[in-house]
């Protein structure tokens, strides 16, 4: 027996050696180009491209390239397990010329029979542009101008008319008649119908500022004022004379964008301003019902702690209030960072509606009647529905995605309305994005966690797979070839008793006896979350554990996913919870024996940016290094619909806004800033960063700072001046902490 214990130890510390000579042999990235290069297998295939249901849920769309970089556009249908070929680029032109035509986005017209192609996008803000738009007959393979030089453009539910906003004015283009008319002709610079202002767009998350009726006899759309709002100026100081790009942006306390809801009858070209007092507040969204005519219009007051909801008659513009909601702190009605364009939904085929809210601790999904009564709470428990995928009114039953199995994860759950019969539709352990048909009849389900990387199913409603889509066995292969680090999940309890989640990345060769500089990479924002049970191939993550460094993120306080006590104790009070999370987090990872106390960095850009400046200020005998991207330094600088979200009005909170400045602290640089911006940035001014500097030199403190002229909010404008940048950081870790 002694024997042959020894022998399978010998056997074991054989195998071991053999492990460690084939680890050793694997690729390690020694520079961080070869880092992007050689994460990009290992991110894998997220399957088919540009969904979209078509054929009433019974079929998809989606898009691929020809060999010769044709853009295509196919169908896939479950029932028949059967693709077709819908549309090619092959060899077509822009009509009235021999120009390639090429496309940036499509829409599908409701009865899948026509395709309204956007092209030649210019873009604007962030999530707008001017472009031309094409209509496509499938059956007749005919291709025709519809719109040119139109910021959106929308096929009408009965596929007979395309409405578009050109130039502040609504349009409708007759597609049999193939006769254009003009509905509004107000327009003006900063007065836009149909169109919002940056404001608007950045802040509310929507570029296209009107809807058309679920009949087609109807155009709700906002209107917008900016004329009294300050303008901002910002140039990139090219050229001999520089040139001065102009946009108006609030910051705190300026006057706001104004807005009011009309509604036009498309054939009487009638228009009718819905009876919704402003009240120096905010109409974020509106909702066509399912009774005729009638348009759902919320209105939020000026700090978004009080929300109404009207119900407005599109043909005389009265409006009643059926359901309002107060809050002590701000209130949500979508999310940026998932994606979530609405937390109330309106089924076009039943009158009532659904209201996530958070007003029991957890966002829950609410059920009223037209006149705001409270039918039924659908969902309730300790833990948030964060997405509604679907709401099927024949079966009564609404899909939803929410963090009951973990904050860490997503999966997707049905109920009915009634709130009874619940059923989880997902298995795997991870994160499940889910891409479902709005009849409720398939859903593509993608999904991963730290250990698995991404598959892609297509499943019917019973969760039942139907076709797996990709499996992604190329990454396990490229993964043989790669020394890939997966973070660990772990956690810790802070010191006001939260628990805290985090993601552990550790350096190729780990040695617990060692002691490594380590880098929190942050974010940080109000309802944001860094770290899930998912699968990564960060070539920033990986760079850094290649070359000795421990890489942690944090789901801070202020956060996302883990109720409103956790997500709204941050309200008025910005980033002091945040910085605490992040300075504990970092002592808990000395605590555990192998991080240096004295070789701590912190990285972020953005709200990141504001939170690393933040957190070495704020606890300068933590942080030895801060990496800050485009940074918030003052929220007074800042636009006035985020900054008073979160903050409160000025006049209510002034103490707070002071005490959240980054600036505010500057006396308190001990170790290492790094600071980068671009004057072009029309998102965060250049103004914080530049406040930001004059404090810390008012105050003798030394740090390094990079202008980039061009840029916009990504500070970077194209892959040089990118790789230059995380060069930059790269560079000033070691020097700093190594």
């Amino acid at each position: 027996m002694i024997r042959k214990r020894s022998m399978q130890l010998f056997g074991l510390l054989i195998m071991m050696w053999a492990f460690t000579v084939q680890a050793q042999e694997k690729q390690t990235f020694s520079t961080f180009e070869e880092a992007m290069s050689g994460t990009r297998p290992l991110n894998g295939n997220s399957g088919p491209t540009n969904i979209n249901w078509i054929n009433d849920g019974e079929a998809y769309s989606f898009t691929e390239r020809g060999e010769n970089g044709a853009q295509i556009i196919k169908s896939y249908n479950p029932d028949a397990d059967e693709e077709t070929l819908i549309f090619s680029t092959e060899g077509l032109k822009v009509p009235g010329s021999e120009d390639p035509f090429e496309y940036v986005s499509f829409q599908w017209s409701d009865d899948s029979k026509y395709l309204l192609f956007q092209t030649n996008f210019r873009p604007v803000w962030r999530r707008s542009g001017v472009s031309d738009y094409y209509y496509y007959s499938i059956e007749e393979k005919t291709l025709d101008l519809v719109a040119k030089d139109a910021q959106t453009a929308e096929l009408s539910p009965n596929g007979k008319k395309v409405g578009y906003e050109r130039g502040g004015n609504l349009f409708v283009f007759d597609l049999a008649s193939k006769k254009e008319t003009q509905l509004t002709d107000d327009a003006e610079d900063g007065f836009y119908n149909g169109r919002f202002g940056w404001a608007y767009e950045e802040e509310f998350g929507l570029a296209q500022a009107w809807e058309w009726s679920h009949d087609s006899e109807y155009i709700a759309f906002w209107q917008s004022d900016e004329r009294e709002v300050p303008i901002f100026q910002m140039t990139d100081y090219q050229g001999t004379h520089k040139e001065w790009v102009e946009l108006p942006y609030p910051q705190v306390g300026d006057t706001n964008p104004t807005v009011k809801i009309g509604v036009i009858n498309v054939e009487k070209q009638s228009k009718e301003w819905m009876q919704v007092p402003l009240e120096e507040g905010y109409i974020p969204r509106i909702y066509w019902t399912a009774e005729k005519a009638k348009l759902a219009v919320m209105h939020l007051n000026r700090a978004q702690t009080h929300m109404k909801m009207y119900m407005a008659d599109a043909d005389n513009g009265k409006a009643q209030m059926i359901l309002e909601e107060e809050s002590e702190a701000w209130i949500d009605v979508f999310d940026f960072f998932a994606g979530i364009m609405h937390y109330a939904f309106f089924p076009k085929d039943a009158k009532e509606f659904f209201w996530i809210t958070d007003k029991d601790g957890y966002a829950h999904l609410y059920r009223y009647n037209y006149e705001g009564e409270l039918q039924n709470q659908v969902t309730n428990g300790d833990w948030e529905v964060v997405f509604v995928h679907a709401v099927d009114s024949k079966k009564k039953k609404i899909y939803y995605s929410s963090t009951e199995d973990s904050p860490l994860e997503r999966q997707l759950y049905v109920i009915n309305f009634n709130g009874k019969g619940k059923k989880k539709l997902t298995d795997m352990v991870g994160r499940h994005t889910i891409d479902m048909a709005p009849e409720a009849t398939y859903f593509i389900d993608r999904y991963s966690n730290v250990n698995t990387p991404t598959k892609v199913a297509l499943k019917n409603t019973s969760g039942k797979t139907v076709k797996m889509l990709e499996e992604n066995k190329r990454v396990n292969e490229a993964l043989k070839s790669v020394a890939f680090i997966t973070p660990e999940l772990s956690s810790f309890t802070n010191s006001e008793g939260d628990k805290i989640d985090i993601a552990i990345y550790k350096p190729v060769g780990f040695d617990s006896n060692k002691k490594y500089p380590m880098v929190l990479d942050v974010y940080g924002g109000p309802g944001a979350q860094s770290v899930y049970n998912e699968w990564r191939a960060s070539a920033w993550h990986q760079y850094l554990v290649h070359n000795g460094y421990v890489v942690i993120q944090v789901n801070n306080r202020g956060g996302g996913g883990y109720g409103r006590e956790f997500e709204k104790v941050v309200y008025k009070n910005l980033g002091h919870a945040e910085a605490q999370d992040f300075a504990e987090a970092a002592n808990h990872m000395v605590e555990l024996g192998y991080v240096d106390a004295s070789k701590i960095g912190i990285r972020g850009h953005s709200y990141g940016g504001y939170m690393s400046s933040f957190s070495i200020l704020n606890h300068p005998d933590v942080f030895n290094v801060a990496l800050v991207g485009a940074p918030v330094t003052d929220w007074r600088l800042y636009d006035s619909i985020y900054a008073e979200r979160y903050m409160g009005l000025e006049e209510d909170n002034e103490e707070g806004y002071i005490n959240s400045s980054s600036t505010t602290y500057a006396p308190n640089l001990k170790g290492h800033m790094y600071i980068a911006h671009s004057t072009m940035d029309e998102n965060v001014h250049v103004q914080n960063t530049f406040q930001l500097v004059k404090g810390l030199i008012d105050n003798g403190k030394d740090h390094d700072l990079k202008i980039f002229p061009p840029g916009a909010h990504g500070v970077a404008y194209n892959y040089p001046s990118y790789i230059l940048l995380m060069n930059n950081y790269i560079n000033y870790l070691d020097q700093h902490l190594k």
